[in-house]
């Protein structure tokens, strides 16, 4: 595995499809540093943060959620910095860290295969919750660098959230432009009010959780089609 640069300000570690490991962004200011969420467990993290020290980059500051599902947030408790996330991402993750806490791990590992090897040799599952829970959408200053937040309507779940890098003109969309959660098809509607969303932001690049970096118009015609 190897920490893949993108553009001036941005890198990224390529997801794993064995464990459903999603691409983890990372975005460097001048002042601070914000990584694209957080893993699916502590494991998925540590080698992250491995590759970030390898090429000198320091640990993020703050971490962004696209969305509740564990691939993405499962390695939270592993964070550098602090988490943010909206507030139904957070209600998903109290939901979760519950039931865990009361009844274990069981009904989680039984979910998927990925997520046992994910979880193998009797790996502790841990969820955490956000420190920073927001609605709507936000603007962040890294230094000399504008990172927007927001909150999506989308087909995958009900909480998607972009994070687009302004001056880099990278979007990363999580999971965003994929079918309903389990395995359900794209609706239509809500394919094109992500698409109308991608169109408002005009990126050049579009980052996917479990996908290679490409050209906006890839991604748009692979929702609308």
């Amino acid at each position: 595995m190897e920490l893949k640069r993108l553009t001036e300000h941005i890198w990224y570690m390529p997801y794993e499809e064995e464990r459903d490991r999603p691409n983890l962004g990372y975005v460097k200011g001048d002042q601070w540093s914000l990584a694209v969420d957080a893993g699916h467990s502590a494991s998925h993290t540590k080698v992250f943060y491995e590759l970030l020290e390898k090429e000198g980059l320091p640990l993020p500051d703050i971490t962004v959620m696209t969305h509740w599902h564990w691939d993405h947030t499962f390695g939270m408790h592993a964070v550098h910095g602090l988490c943010l996330a909206n507030d139904i991402t957070n209600r998903y993750l109290a939901e979760w860290k519950e039931k865990i806490e009361k009844d274990g791990p069981g009904e989680f590992l039984s979910l998927h295969e990925s997520i046992r090897r994910e979880y193998a040799g009797n790996r502790e599952v841990i969820v955490k919750t956000a420190d920073l829970v927001f609605s709507g959408e936000m603007t962040l200053d890294l230094g000399g660098l504008r990172v927007k937040v927001l909150q999506t309507e989308a087909p995958h779940t009900n909480d998607s959230v972009l994070v687009y890098v302004i001056d880099d003109k990278t979007l990363f969309l999580g999971d965003a432009a994929g079918g309903e959660f389990p395995s359900g098809p794209k609706k239509a509607d809500l394919s094109q009010k992500l698409a109308d969303t991608i169109r408002r932001l005009d990126p050049e690049i579009c980052v996917e959780g479990h996908w290679i970096p490409v050209d906006t118009e890839d991604t748009l015609s692979d929702l609308l089609n």
